[in-house]
């Protein structure tokens, strides 16, 4: 079997599996999951720095470049969601209201 037709059949079942899981994850355990995907997001993003940083080859150092900048907005997109998902579980602060009194007793 030819190795291209494994890791196609590789990929295609990784994503078979991965949409399964992610669709049973409860809604309020998206929010730590997230954190999550960001951690290994970051470690993607280490990664594609340090090979791309090791490389001499043009083509590679220009795939290179390509994944560091994915991988950057795949990261800070993945945080900026987080925060805006953790906001909506925060509670506002009530503006304190003034007391409309006619006057001070003297």
């Amino acid at each position: 079997m030819n190795e291209a037709v494994v890791w196609l059949t590789i990929f295609i079942l990784s994503v078979f599996v991965g949409i399964e899981v992610i669709s049973k994850v409860s809604s309020t355990l998206h929010t730590p999951l997230m954190s999550g995907a960001n951690a290994i997001h970051g470690v993607i993003l280490l990664g594609a720095i340090l090979v791309t940083g090791s490389t001499d080859d043009t083509a590679a150092l220009v795939v290179g470049l390509v994944a560091i900048v994915l991988a950057a907005v795949n990261m800070v997109g993945g945080f900026v969601v987080t925060d805006r998902m953790l906001q909506m579980f925060t509670r506002r602060k009530q503006p304190k209201q003034v007391e409309s009194g006619t006057g001070s007793g003297a």
